[in-house]
């Protein structure tokens, strides 16, 4: 009978993989815990800190109670939506944009992708304003598709986009041009049925960036029947005091939806993000 054992460095690499889930975990933790805890609880225990930072003492659901008997509940509503429909929008012309820059050759090509390149290092608060009032001009304040059309075009699912287009072997699009087929028969009926790992992963982040978007919301959209969830839990902060119990019982739910979501793609996002470096 033989013993594994674990050697030194495998060790070591489960010891810092295990700290890193620690460390990012805990203030998740703390924020969910907070929302079950009475309010003069949710502060009490951090200095020092002890087993009762991460476990309510007294439990109440009064939070939660008293944030959806706010216009949280339509506000939840109108963050899955705009999600729901700037993935849909967005996947259609973000994995056309893709296959144009990674298939077809024309001039001025690199040019195009440097500046898809440049436009998502931007911080997108340089160009907040700016976009606001091209909205206004075009009368698309209150509204869900002001909401929605900044997010359609992510540089990021492009450019995650084009890679896997470019390892996909160049043969393909050769035997279906010599077959007579267009350019966008090749893209429907040879690199369309390809793509699902990538266009999970491609909308994955585009949900994650509309899902937690903040001040492009609270610019364009402050009418409370278009306030989406992150913005609504704002409601809680006002002259008059913190409301810190439904806030976090707020976090907590805007929280849950895309953790449920990132576990159950993980795997595809995974390896599309893994094969972003092949090519052709």
């Amino acid at each position: 009978m033989t013993t594994a054992r674990i050697k030194p460095a495998k060790a070591l690499h489960i010891a810092t993989i295990a700290a890193a889930g620690i460390v990012f975990f805990l203030p998740l933790w703390w924020i969910f815990i907070s929302a079950m805890r009475p309010e003069d609880d949710i502060f009490r225990y951090l200095n020092p800190i002890g087993w009762e930072t991460f476990l309510p003492t007294r439990w109440t659901f009064d939070h939660f109670v008293a944030l959806f008997q706010s216009t949280f509940g339509r506000s939840i509503f109108n963050s899955l939506f705009v999600a729901v429909a700037t993935v849909a929008g967005g996947l259609i012309v973000c994995t056309l944009a893709a296959f144009a820059l990674a298939v077809i050759e024309f001039p001025g090509r690199n040019i195009v992708f440097t500046l898809m390149i440049v436009s998502f290092l931007i911080p997108f608060d340089a160009i907040a304003l700016p976009l606001y009032y091209v909205m206004r001009g075009a009368e698309l304040q209150n509204t869900y598709l002001g909401l929605i059309l900044p997010g359609v075009g992510n540089g990021l699912a492009v450019f995650l986009l084009r890679q896997f287009f470019l390892g996909l072997p160049k043969e393909l699009r050769e035997a279906a041009m010599v077959d007579g087929m267009g350019w966008f028969q090749v893209f429907w009926r040879i690199y369309l049925p390809l793509t699902g790992p990538a266009m999970i992963s491609a909308g994955l982040i585009m949900f994650i960036f509309q899902w937690q978007a903040y001040l492009w919301p609270l610019l364009i959209a402050p009418a409370t029947e278009y306030k989406v969830a992150a913005v609504s839990i704002a409601q809680f902060n006002s002259a008059y005091g913190i409301a810190f119990g439904p806030i976090m019982a707020g976090a907590m739910c805007i929280s849950l939806i895309p953790m449920l979501i990132l576990v159950f793609f993980q795997p595809y996002f995974t390896n599309s993000v893994a094969s972003t470096g092949s090519k052709e």
